[in-house]
């Protein structure tokens, strides 16, 4: 059955796309490949900050998508989103309220981009559903999991897509290696590891920021929480919700499951002042598997030192896979040297299927042999092979592509808001175990999205 979009079809077409359609994977198409003129999307954004500004990049580099308007309660961002926009030949017409926005470009966009700060997530996301607009929100979908759910809620109530900006879920290197590595050459993954670490940096501040008197009607008691919204439990939910989001969810997307508990600990004293969030954490979650075994992730994420950078490690019996978003920080999958195991025949066919490249020579193994090889302690380490799948546009642009694919064509999401709001339980757990000292044990309803409260009686 083919879909042809057309400006008055757009906005009801994917309510029904994703039970009468063929399914379209993004990363399988044709880059670059639009339908007719009426094909063009129009699109709002919500937010143009640092994650806003981001995300900005490879909208204008997305064929067949406009940019119409955006909004932001600092008058400044907005007269950086009209220089920018127009740049790239795009007239956007600016608002502070994002109502007015709805109002005003009911009729003029199809799609909403929202990258405002963690809690205003729900209101804004849950205002476009309602109004009409598919919406890709970035994540975390809110810093309070009630907020989450009633996104969800909110979704599949007005039929509307919501893709969560977990960008890691259609980058093709990621999905090359949960599609054919991790499945087919790991082996029983027993530990997975992960870590973000960056340097230690003053709170963010500008000579001119917003009036008192709009941060106040916004919620905000100051500049200094406007700035720096993530490090305040009630705007954000520190570098644990900010960055362990990416990484905590590819845990659950490599086991097929969601965890089972978490044990956290942290710290709040690396910046002085101390920050209200914590500025490190290490985590340990269990995931229990359907046939009862039990597997471990090791998280750290720190903010007062850069050394190590960030990347994710998946260590099976067989085999370890080491990626990050920057390739030169992660792409090697390694092989297991030992009896039992893949022989270097074996290894061979995964590079004959193009899952991994040939490899030229591992000079630090080589050098490591003759030591190794008189000390029964150490196991011998086998040459590591680089990935066979590159990225050559921006992180965010794949998720973004493939958003706009299932607006268009009614293609899969590959974020939507019930795979995210499992994320959002896990990391916001983290947080709950490390103020209270405990090992944070989940239940499996916890992963479903539950139903609204009931309203109070009058």
């Amino acid at each position: 059955m083919e879909f042809k979009l057309n400006r008055r079809n757009f906005v009801k077409g994917a309510a029904v796309a994703g039970a009468f359609l063929p399914s379209f994977n993004i990363l399988h198409a044709e880059e670059g490949k639009v339908g007719p003129k009426d094909d063009q999307i129009n699109v709002a954004l919500i937010g143009y900050g640092a994650e806003g500004r981001v995300l900005s990049n490879s909208l204008v580099r997305i064929p067949g998508v406009r940019v119409r308007a955006v909004c932001d309660i600092w008058k400044f961002q907005c007269q950086q989103a009209k220089i920018f926009f127009k740049s790239f030949g795009m007239e956007v017409t600016t608002y502070e309220d994002y109502k007015e926005m709805l109002e005003k470009e009911d009729k003029n966009i199809d799609a909403v981009v929202v990258a405002t700060p963690d809690w205003m997530h729900c209101e804004h996301t849950c205002a476009c559903l309602r109004a009409g607009k598919h919406v890709y929100c970035e994540k975390e979908m809110s810093n309070r999991l009630e907020l989450a759910a009633e996104m969800c809620r909110v979704q599949k109530e007005t039929g509307k897509l919501l893709q969560i900006g977990h960008q890691r879920r259609s980058n093709p290197r990621y999905r090359h290696c949960f599609e054919n590595i991790v499945p087919n050459m790991l082996g029983r993954i027993t530990t997975a590891y992960a870590q973000w670490n960056r340097t230690l940096a003053p709170f963010f501040t500008v000579k001119r920021p917003p009036k008192q008197d709009i941060l106040t009607k916004y919620g905000y008691e100051n500049a200094e929480q406007f700035l720096n919204w993530r490090w305040f439990y009630k705007y954000g939910g520190g570098s644990m919700v900010d960055l362990g989001s990416h990484q905590i969810d590819l845990f659950i997307w490599a086991w097929g499951v969601p965890p089972s508990s978490v044990r956290a600990v942290g710290g709040r004293d690396a910046f002085d002042p101390p920050r209200m969030a914590y500025d490190r954490m290490y985590c340990i979650y269990e995931f229990t598997m359907p046939d009862g075994k039990k597997n471990e992730a090791i998280y750290q994420v720190i903010s007062s030192n850069a050394h190590g950078s960030f990347y994710e490690r998946f260590m099976g019996v067989n085999a370890s896979l080491t990626i990050a978003e920057l390739s030169a920080l992660g792409n090697t999958v390694q092989r297991e040297v030992r009896a039992g195991g893949y022989s270097e025949a074996d290894w061979q066919k995964f590079i004959d299927k193009g899952w991994i490249l040939p490899n030229a020579g591992d000079k630090v193994k080589k050098a490591l042999t003759k030591d190794i090889a008189v000390d029964s302690r150490i196991s011998v380490p086998a040459d590591a092979n680089q990935l066979s799948v590159t990225l050559n546009k921006p992180a965010h642009m794949p998720h973004l592509e493939n958003f706009f694919a299932a607006c268009r064509h009614g293609a899969k999401l590959n974020c939507p808001c019930e795979l995210a709001y499992e994320s959002a339980v896990a990391v916001l757990a983290a947080n709950v175990s490390a103020d209270s000292g405990n090992v944070y044990r989940f239940k499996p309803e916890e992963f479903k999205v539950p139903p609204r409260p009931a309203a109070p009686k009058a």
